[in-house]
């Protein structure tokens, strides 16, 4: 199978200015299928997926493909927190996890007993790359007092290092009460997102300074040029953006918040940042409704991403095939490694089960302190 080889230039600044440098960062873009091998590879998958007692967990970021054939197979199209839940909760043996290599660490420290296989292990995430466990274990070392809470987008390495795991979707909540419980934080690795919640809820944070290769680039002056171009529509934003894109946001919010601010707000237009892979989504579940991608720095040699991960692109519907057939693109796991690192995940998991069932925060950051 031919593929495109894309360069990443993206050096990304660590603590105190120190370069984590991403520069020779690579992805491995699989070409379109034709509409006839598209459906035949889908079949292929269908059959294959029933043969090997195995379920499919796609993200929003990957290509429509993958995102329509998850939940026509029984699977799930979702964010990081939920695709951890799925598939620790799910029956099927073995787990096909479309997205980047994080995901799939994620899905196999929470089932390890499970088989756990991606389209491309090559697949990473900028913030991933930006964030190696040896420097970033040196910068928590000269916080010892700090409570270490960290981004999903991370290495299993790295979490393993964390006592709290969170994603864009409960990190508010989660900070919010350890603040109030009177801890401080040092938090990793997205500067934008770690900023966003110390706006938020006061909390003492130090932040190590890395950043995701698609929200970075969106910027405020093209922003607030195409709403004037549609006086009517409302900006959707995800917190890994800037500050200044974020406070031109009619909503700000993970993923799911943004599928949900698109579903219950009285608008006819939208303006999205975040990764344009959310927008088949978006468009599928309001019909009526249009989406536009949000600018990004720019079009050609000055657009690094596009609004679109260049390794979320690596994932394909011929990958996936060859996954279950082959057996390639196992993720494996030191199960030391494993269990030290799942066990600030859980803590995530819990405290966002406890929060659903009417726990006060407070009281669940307490009681999970010893887990």
């Amino acid at each position: 199978m031919n593929t495109a080889l894309i360069p990443v230039d993206y050096p990304q600044p660590g603590p105190h200015g120190a370069a984590c440098d991403t520069r020779l960062a690579w992805a491995r873009v699989p070409p379109d299928p034709s509409p006839a091998e598209r459906a035949m590879l889908k079949d292929r998958i269908k059959h294959l997926l029933k043969a090997r007692d195995a379920v499919m967990v796609s993200h929003f970021y990957v290509h429509p493909d993958l995102q329509d054939l998850a939940e026509e197979t029984g699977g799930i199209v979702s964010d990081s927190l939920e695709m951890a839940r799925f598939g620790r909760d799910h029956p099927a043996g073995t787990l096909v996890v479309s997205g980047v290599r994080f995901m799939g660490e994620t899905a196999k420290m929470l089932s390890p007993d499970k088989r756990v296989l991606m389209p491309d292990l090559d697949a990473t995430c900028s913030l991933d790359l930006g964030c190696p466990v040896a420097p970033f274990s040196a910068f928590c070392d000269a916080h010892p007092d700090r409570t270490v809470v960290v981004y999903a987008n991370t290495s299993a390495a790295v979490k393993a290092r964390a006592d709290w795991v969170v994603t864009s979707s409960c990190a508010l909540e989660i900070v919010a009460a350890l603040h109030a419980s009177g801890q401080k934080i040092l938090w990793g690795p997205d500067r934008h997102l770690g900023d966003y919640v110390r706006r938020q809820t006061g909390a003492d944070m130090v932040s190590w300074n890395g950043a995701c290769i698609v929200h970075d680039e969106f910027q405020a002056l093209e922003l607030a040029l195409l709403k004037g171009e549609h006086p009517g529509a409302r900006v959707l934003v995800h917190p890994e953006s800037p500050a200044d894109v974020i406070a031109l946001a009619d909503a700000v919010g993970s993923t799911s918040a943004i599928l949900q601010a698109a579903a219950h707000t009285d608008a006819a237009v939208f303006i999205v940042a975040t990764d344009a892979g959310l927008l088949h989504k978006l468009r599928t579940l309001n019909p009526d409704k249009t989406f536009l991608a949000a600018p990004t720095a720019g079009n050609g040699a000055t657009c690094k991403s596009c609004a679109h991960c260049p390794w979320m692109s690596m994932n394909g519907l011929a990958g996936v095939a060859v996954a279950l057939e082959s057996g390639s693109g196992e993720v494996h796991l030191d199960a030391a490694l494993g269990q030290r690192a799942r066990r600030p995940v859980d803590r995530m998991l819990a405290f966002t089960a406890g929060l659903r069932a009417g726990q006060a925060p407070g009281a669940l950051v307490e009681g999970l302190g010893a887990v």
